[in-house]
């Protein structure tokens, strides 16, 4: 396969991911609404362990350098955490 072709692949993933991202952004926002209804605090440390312990397991699984997988969700977090904090009044975002 042409290498044209191949970078054509990879655009097309790139933008599934970037789709993927913006479906979690959503998903924050409502999570945003139960934790401002329920007085929890937008940081959960339990489950960030959570999530980011289940990237690196998972990317091990796929052969991938986990720390790196670990990395990028580090940075979807943190993503959704200021979602949430933009939803509930605390934010930067526009």
């Amino acid at each position: 396969m042409p290498i044209d072709a191949l970078r054509a692949e990879i655009n097309r993933i790139d933008l599934q991911i970037i789709d993927l991202i913006a479906e979690r952004q959503k998903i924050a926002g409502r999570i945003a609404q139960i934790k401002t209804n329920e007085g929890l605090p937008i940081h959960d440390r339990k489950r960030t362990h959570e999530v980011l312990e289940g990237a690196f397991n998972a990317a091990v699984e796929k052969n991938i350098n986990p720390v790196f997988v670990q990395k990028i969700f580090e940075l979807l977090i943190e993503m959704s955490e200021e979602r949430q904090r933009e939803c509930s009044g605390e934010g930067n975002l526009p």
